[in-house]
């Protein structure tokens, strides 16, 4: 399921958690951690959680379901996932957790499934001007809504840093 090369474009937000590495890991490898951190969230429900068989279920605050399916995943390292409607195209994204002169750095990169079949010729102006800031938002309140959560130590509000026109 790996479709390394069949996206033309990808997205990468990193951000700085206040966190220890152990504690960030836990969290983003724990099953359902979404109903607790993500700010467009409105359910996450896991289908299935086992060493070799991850995949779950995100319903966004607008209704929105999508199908989360798990592969590569490395142990306090991060994950790659395929997201997308069920039966439909997937986007790929990895989740990546490092650290860096003492910092726990979070980074997720999506390769996103909108327009990937037309060359990049075609792709690349709406890629930059819609497709690329819109996600850029999106992923900035995800990794918001996970180092706010690690802090406070309680669910994130939902539309916590701002309503998104794809999710909210």
């Amino acid at each position: 399921m790996e479709l390394r090369g069949k996206y033309n474009q990808s997205i990468t937000v990193t951000k700085k958690i206040n966190s220890s590495k152990k504690e960030v890991w836990n969290h983003i490898s724990s099953p359902a951690y979404l109903n607790l951190s993500h700010p467009f969230c409105k359910e996450n429900k896991v289908i299935s959680w086992e060493d070799n068989n991850r995949s779950d279920i995100l319903i966004y605050l607008n209704g929105l379901v999508y199908i989360r399916n798990f592969t590569n995943w490395k142990e306090n390292k991060g994950y790659t996932l395929f997201i997308g409607e069920k039966n439909k195209s997937k986007s790929k994204v990895v989740w990546k957790l490092s650290n860096k002169n003492k910092e726990i750095l979070l980074s997720i990169t999506v390769f996103p499934y909108f327009m990937r079949k037309y060359p990049k010729f075609i792709s690349h102006i709406p890629y930059l001007i819609y497709i690329k800031p819109k996600l850029i938002n999106y992923l900035e309140s995800v990794l918001k809504g996970i180092d706010w959560h690690l802090k406070e130590k309680r669910s994130v509000p939902r539309n916590k840093f701002g309503k998104h026109s794809w999710f909210s």
